[in-house]
């Protein structure tokens, strides 16, 4: 390891001749054959035990670090939680870290599994890795293998760089953030802190255009799952007459969940979103406006559904069952309910929420609470956040939009330990929210390699604006 510097007094603008920045036109080139490298693995994760096998990801990315391991500046650390789930950490150490307070430890968070796919519905090999006409092909390449190979390049550029960081660069590449995470960033929290440990961090969900914004992603709302358990009288289903089957009771629950919908609640993002993406500025005062705002909805195209579920607490049933076999009617149904709510949301104000959408019915039904956590949101006005405002003010010549993500992401883990994380990237001009969402986890699925130089600069620039 390198001796300790003095304390740094360095400002931390980034300087475009930094040491830490690389030439972007072969790190690129780099970045974009390991992303290739890493679809062809294919490490699909269906959510079971055995599933994803990270760790034949976790050796090319051994071997493309080889040369910044050789450096001795950067330690690496191969953990497995259940055999072939494994997470590789490598963390460069910085020359003030442990001697500077304000040195940070930047992490950069990306997993290394991806979704299974229905190779029907795909053009091309979703695990081949194909570069066609300046795309590259499969899947995973934008959810999120392309900033997981960007994350991997810089460390190692930074690594062989002539002078080390200030602070530590830490890549966090783990598993089974597809099946939430309980094999990979959740298990690294509880068994390895010291190992993941870093002051602030970049991950996925940002990068895609609204407006002439690029949109970073600083909340996640969080996930309050319920299951509705309904109960019937049973019978021979040959004499339906004076049972009462639990089934139809489903029905009536389901179609009263498709009438009555959570009332909107406008939260601090929700006007910078509609600022940068909505033009009209009479649709703009409509979204404004709570009571209106549904009503305006139809008038959004493609960005209606994100519109919708940013803009209050969403109730989506999921899972129906109901009975055992054919000739018996069945006593008892349940109705899964996948929740999502807004930041500030108790369990106990999703009870209570759920009732009175279930009115009438409430009564006669069970409500049993299944997994979930709270929505996490990180402040805009880190160090960290303008850095990653002047670096795609620098590469991209566009403001930064903060916002709130419909789903969930491993970035939420180090927010519930008070680490500031935000979704990082910045995708080419034509890449909407809604050409975003079509490739996570769609078929034919594939990025552009302009999308990843772009990501890459800017990348290279925080990097070297926080630890130069």
């Amino acid at each position: 390891m390198p001796e300790r510097g003095e304390e740094s007094t360095a400002s931390t603008p980034a300087a475009p001749e930094s040491a830490l920045q690389t030439s972007a036109t072969g790190s690129a080139a780099d970045t974009i054959a390991l992303l290739r490298a890493l679809i062809r693995e294919a490490c699909v994760n269906d959510g079971s035990v055995g599933a994803g096998q990270e760790i034949r990801s976790v050796r090319v990315l051994q071997r493309f670090l080889a040369d910044a391991v050789a450096t001795g500046r950067v330690e690496t650390h191969v953990l497995e939680s259940a055999p072939g789930r494994a997470s590789l950490v490598a963390r460069l150490r910085g020359t003030d870290t442990g001697t500077d307070p304000d040195a940070p430890s930047l992490g950069l968070l990306g997993h290394l599994d991806v979704v299974p796919v229905d190779p029907d519905g795909w053009t091309r090999n979703p695990f081949g890795g194909d570069l066609i006409d300046g795309e590259i092909w499969g899947r995973g390449a934008v959810d999120m293998l392309y900033l997981t190979a960007a994350f991997a390049c810089v460390l190692r550029d930074a690594a062989l760089a002539p002078e080390p960081p200030r602070g530590d660069l830490v890549l966090i590449a783990v598993a089974d953030e597809e099946g939430g995470g309980e094999y990979g960033i959740h298990w690294l929290v509880r068994q390895h802190p010291e190992v993941v440990r870093v002051t602030e961090a970049l991950s996925e969900s940002g990068g895609m255009r609204m407006g002439r914004h690029v949109a970073i992603e600083v909340a996640e709302k969080g996930s309050a799952g319920r299951r509705l358990v309904i109960h019937g009288k049973p019978g021979h289903a040959s004499i339906p007459y004076g049972a009462k089957s639990a089934s139809y009771r489903v029905g009536e629950v389901l179609q009263r969940l498709g009438e009555v919908m959570p009332a909107a609640q406008l939260g601090p993002l929700w006007n910078a979103f509609v600022s940068a993406r909505i033009q009209d500025p009479a649709l703009a005062e409509r979204l404004r406006d709570p009571v209106r705002l549904d009503a305006a909805l139809p008038h959004l195209g493609g960005i209606a559904g994100y519109a919708h579920a940013v803009s209050r607490i969403t109730m989506s049933p999921t899972v129906l069952r109901a009975g055992m076999t054919h000739n018996v009617i069945p006593a008892m149904g349940t109705i899964d309910l996948d929740i999502r709510t807004l930041p500030g949301t108790t369990d106990a104000e999703v009870d209570h929420l759920l009732r009175v959408v279930l009115g009438p019915l409430a009564d006669d039904i069970e409500i049993e609470h299944l997994r979930g956590w709270a929505a996490t949101t990180s402040p805009s006005d880190t160090p960290l956040f303008a850095a990653i405002e002047r670096a795609v003010d620098a590469v991209a010549d566009a403001p930064v939009v903060p916002i709130m993500a419909a789903g969930g992401s491993d970035a939420r883990v180090l927010r519930e330990l008070g680490i500031p994380a935000y979704g990082f990237g910045l995708l080419g001009p034509d890449w909407s929210y809604e050409r975003y969402r079509e490739g996570v986890h769609g078929n034919d699925e594939r990025i552009d390699v302009e999308s990843v130089t772009l990501s890459l600069a800017a990348l290279q620039r925080i990097v070297a604006d926080r630890l130069a």
